[in-house]
C-alpha cells in the first residue's frame, strides 16, 4: 500500500470490521487518527497511528474466509460480553466478523471473514448476491402464498424485491432472496398470515451448506478466492 486509502476501507483491510461498520465507528467517535478524532474524509497510510476503541490498529492482515453453520440461539453481533454472541465460536487469532447476519431464531450457513471488500460484495444488495432459505411455517401452504411472496410484500414503507419461491412440502417452502431486510422472511410470511417456525439458510451465492457437511456450531476454512468470479466493480 503506497497510496493513501480512505479510512473506512483501510479499517476493513486491517480486519477490524466491514466498511459499513467502520463508518459507524467513525460516527460514534471511537476512531482516532494521529491523536485526533477521525472523520469520513480521512485518507491514511500504514505509517499513520490509528486507534479503534483505544486499541492500536496494527496494519493490513492476511485475508481469511470461513463457513459457519449457525445454530438457533446464537446472536450474530460481535459482543464479547454476550455469552450468546457468535464471537465465542470464532478463531481468536484474527479479528473476524460475519458477512451479514441470521437472526437469533434462525440457523444455517453464514460466512465469516476479515475481508471488508468481500463482505461488501457479498452483503450489499446492489450486487444482487443470491441467498437461499428453506422455511417451515405453522399451517399448510398453497400457490397463492408463493405468488404473493414472489411478487413483493410491503414491509414498513417499502416493497420487497421480486424473488423465487416454491413449495417443498405442505408446510415448507424455498425462497431465494437478493435483498436482506431485517427479519425479512418472517415479516413477509406474517403479512400472508403464516408464522415461521423454522428458518434455515442453505446457500450463499454458489456455496451450498449441504456439501460442506458441517454440523451446527462447526466452522470450516474456505479459500479466500472462492468468490473471485463474482467480483464486481465497486
Amino acid at each position: 500500500m503506497t497510496e493513501p486509502m480512505r479510512l473506512a476501507k483501510y479499517l476493513s483491510h486491517c480486519g477490524i470490521c466491514s466498511r459499513k461498520q467502520a463508518s459507524r465507528l467513525i460516527d460514534a467517535g471511537v476512531v482516532e487518527v494521529n491523536g485526533r478524532p477521525a472523520n469520513h474524509i480521512d485518507h491514511v497510510l500504514p505509517s499513520d497511528v490509528i486507534f479503534v476503541n483505544g486499541e492500536l490498529v496494527t496494519g493490513i492482515c492476511e485475508k481469511q474466509l470461513f463457513a459457519f453453520h449457525k445454530p438457533i440461539g446464537m446472536d450474530c453481533k460481535i459482543n464479547a460480553s454476550d455469552p450468546t454472541s457468535i464471537i465465542h465460536a470464532l478463531p481468536s487469532e484474527t479479528r473476524l466478523y460475519p458477512i451479514g447476519r441470521l437472526d437469533k431464531d434462525s440457523r444455517g450457513l453464514i460466512l465469516i471473514t476479515n475481508d471488508g471488500d468481500l463482505c461488501h460484495r457479498l452483503n450489499h444488495p446492489e450486487h444482487h448476491v443470491e441467498k437461499e432459505y428453506h422455511v417451515t411455517v405453522d399451517k399448510p401452504l398453497d400457490m397463492d402464498f408463493c405468488h404473493k411472496m414472489a411478487t413483493g410484500i410491503p414491509i414498513g414503507d417499502q416493497m420487497t424485491w421480486p424473488c423465487e419461491v416454491s413449495l417443498l412440502s405442505e408446510t415448507q417452502f424455498r425462497i431465494v432472496l437478493k435483498q436482506g431486510l431485517n427479519r425479512q422472511i418472517r415479516k413477509m410470511a406474517k403479512y400472508c398470515g403464516y408464522r415461521v417456525i423454522d428458518l434455515q439458510r442453505v446457500r450463499i451465492d454458489s456455496l451450498m451448506l449441504e456439501p460442506l457437511a458441517l454440523p451446527e456450531g462447526a466452522i470450516q476454512p474456505l479459500n479466500i478466492h472462492l468468490f473471485d468470479n463474482e467480483r464486481r466493480v465497486d
